[in-house]
């Protein structure tokens, strides 16, 4: 293999026969090798969803030219189609409010290489975290959210202006106005602190305290403009008893949710994920 850059193609269609023959044909007609494929049909919906990734050097023409030739079939199968490119790196805007753990977290995944992509600005209603996110050479900005309707129109220019692909709420304890979630569904991700759908709004582990229960977790998820119902990309567990405190449920939830977040991140940047209605299918 000469490169590890890829062009990775994503779709969904209704599901028939021949779908996988014809994308596969259509990259052997023309060099492409495929490295990575994946595939799942949804019996309930009659859907069928695809992933492929192809080596970038094994083609004569670039992803441009790639998606042109390629939307000819995609017409004829009725596809809902994506392609991108490995060497353009994602980028992110990061929200938070006071809590830093996950925050901390995808730096530290950021800097090390291990999360692949760019992080243009952090936004924050508070000025706390500030100088730590500048430390990491990364423009810092502050949002007063005493009314609400201007500073979310902020948080939008700021999201074009930086040119960002992707917000990521990590834990921004504000909930999004409508009409944003409307204007970047499905590139909004949420980390939410508990196992979802039980006990979402306003303070889960207080209400898994009181109901007592012997799990709680973390989901990642896509925004939407109804609370904490989007799709679901990712979740986890731990297991609690009766002597825990909340105080504990708090403690044992931000190891949940770092890496949560983070797992469920890295299948949104390598376009593993796919939206089935509120659902997702999550090719790992």
């Amino acid at each position: 293999m000469k490169s590890s850059r890829r062009y990775t193609l994503t779709l969904s269609c209704p599901d028939r026969v021949g779908i996988v023959a014809a994308v596969s044909n259509f990259f052997a007609q023309h060099g492409g090798w495929i490295v990575e494929a994946s595939y799942h049909a949804d019996t309930n919906t009659g859907k069928f969803f695809m992933r492929q990734e192809v080596l970038a050097d094994s083609l004569t023409f670039d992803a441009t030219v790639l998606g042109k030739k390629f939307a000819q079939l995609a017409q004829e199968f009725v596809m809902d189609w994506q392609l991108s490119d490995s060497a353009h790196k994602k980028r992110l805007a990061i929200l938070v409010s006071k809590q830093d753990h996950c925050l901390n977290d995808l730096l530290h995944r950021w800097r090390s290489g291990e999360l692949d992509v760019e992080i243009p600005c952090v936004i924050s209603n508070h000025e706390d975290l500030r100088s730590f996110v500048e430390w990491h050479g990364i423009p810092f900005h502050y949002v007063e959210m005493k009314d609400k309707q201007k500073a979310f129109v902020k948080i939008a220019e700021l999201f074009e202006q930086h040119k960002a692909d992707i917000l990521v709420l990590a834990r921004f304890m504000q909930i999004l106005p409508a009409d944003l979630c409307r204007r970047y569904a499905g590139r909004v991700i949420n980390i939410h602190h508990s196992f979802l759908p039980s006990f979402a709004g306003a303070k889960p582990y207080h209400q898994a305290f009181e109901r007592g229960v012997k799990l709680i977790g973390a989901t990642c998820h896509y925004v939407t403009e109804v609370l904490d119902d989007g799709p679901i990309i990712e979740q986890d567990t731990v297991r609690i008893d009766h002597g825990d405190s909340v105080e504990d449920m708090v403690r044992y939830g931000r190891d949940i949710e770092k890496t949560v977040l983070a797992r469920g991140l890295r299948y949104h940047i390598e376009d593993r994920v796919l939206l089935c209605g509120n659902k997702t299918v999550v090719f790992k």
